[in-house]
């Protein structure tokens, strides 16, 4: 009962608090072994799925949308992730860099 006060907390506040309740680094465990990463990348850029990282949508939208998704992504219910295991993963998300500019990839410039 106590989680979902401070999640229903973190949803009216805004994502820096949900980002401070959320655990990093089982966020990134779970992204990881949930699959998360096969649509939307080790680092959260996207690819078949969303740009998910750096600076995610807020938490209350980024939790609607992993519970009744509008696209090709299947539900994840509160049976599946948990309210902890959501907050933990967009503190994840949260904690990504930005990509390093173009201009900084000597690839990308020859």
């Amino acid at each position: 009962m106590r989680l979902l006060l401070v999640l229903t907390i973190a949803a009216a506040l805004g994502a820096q608090t949900a980002q401070t309740i959320g655990n990093v680094q089982n966020g990134k465990k779970i992204f990881d072994s949930y699959g998360c990463y096969q649509c939307h990348g080790h680092d959260g850029h996207g690819g078949a799925g969303a740009r998910l990282a750096p600076n995610p949508i807020s938490f209350t939208a980024f939790s609607k949308y992993v519970r009744q998704p509008t696209g090709e992504m299947p539900p994840y219910t509160a049976k599946v992730v948990s309210d902890q295991e959501l907050a933990d993963i967009y503190a994840f998300l949260h904690s990504l860099p930005a990509p390093p500019p173009v201009k900084n990839i000597p690839l990308l410039n020859n």
